[in-house]
């Protein structure tokens, strides 16, 4: 599995011969001029994971991506999006892509909590080898071999983060959704993540407009 990161909440994950990128929105950079994907996955409708100023070059540079989200953005979005709901499952070739969660987690009790979908990567005989929440803390039923794990944003204290790095306990993790945050902050995220983590999780940073291999 190659996986490269774009900054915040975007990655792309090349699996079983497919690219699929997630969450190509405000705060990431660098992903702009990718050809070849064979998905565009968004978990959710906030500017910072589909960021509407670029979303349309990207989909005219991929012709051959399907366009997958939760519900509602497929509702918002123009063009032959499909909406991934819990459970949904979508072949690739070999590749699985499987939906799960549903819901954005709570920022405020006074805002409307708009739709999540968490995706999961792999295939019949492992369906999450690499997990992207987006902005939930839904936890998959099956094992993880990588977790995508939001670090910082507004609806979420450091101890979730851990309390969920912990429920998922997967094999590798890796931090994204920190594009919120000044860059001299990142250490103190990351080091609670990687003190405060199960023993047998591997917590590895990969930076951003950097690649790495699981």
């Amino acid at each position: 599995m190659h996986v490269a990161h774009f900054g915040h909440s975007c990655v792309l994950v090349e699996l079983h011969g497919k690219k699929v990128l997630f969450d190509p929105g405000a705060f990431s950079h660098g992903f702009e001029g990718l050809t070849g994907l064979d998905a565009i996955a968004v978990t959710h409708q906030h500017a910072d994971h589909i960021d509407p100023n670029r979303i349309e070059a990207l989909i005219s540079a991929n012709p051959g991506a399907r366009l997958l989200s939760d519900p509602q953005t497929a509702e918002l979005q123009e063009g032959p999006w499909e909406a991934v709901h819990a459970g949904n499952v979508i072949e690739l070739g070999e590749l699985r892509i499987t939906g799960g969660g549903g819901r954005h987690a709570v920022i405020h009790p006074e805002l409307p909590v708009v739709d999540n979908t968490v995706f999961q990567l792999g295939s019949t005989d492992n369906p999450t080898r690499f997990v992207h929440p987006g902005d939930s803390l839904w936890v998959p039923y099956t094992p993880v071999d990588v977790l995508a794990v939001p670090a910082a944003a507004p609806w979420m204290k450091i101890s979730e983060a851990v309390d969920y790095l912990r429920s998922v306990a997967p094999r590798v993790s890796f931090p994204i959704h920190y594009g919120i945050i000044a860059e001299p902050a990142w250490g103190v995220y990351f080091s609670r993540l990687d003190e405060m983590r199960k023993a047998e999780t591997e917590f590895k940073i990969l930076r951003p407009e950097n690649t790495t291999t699981f």
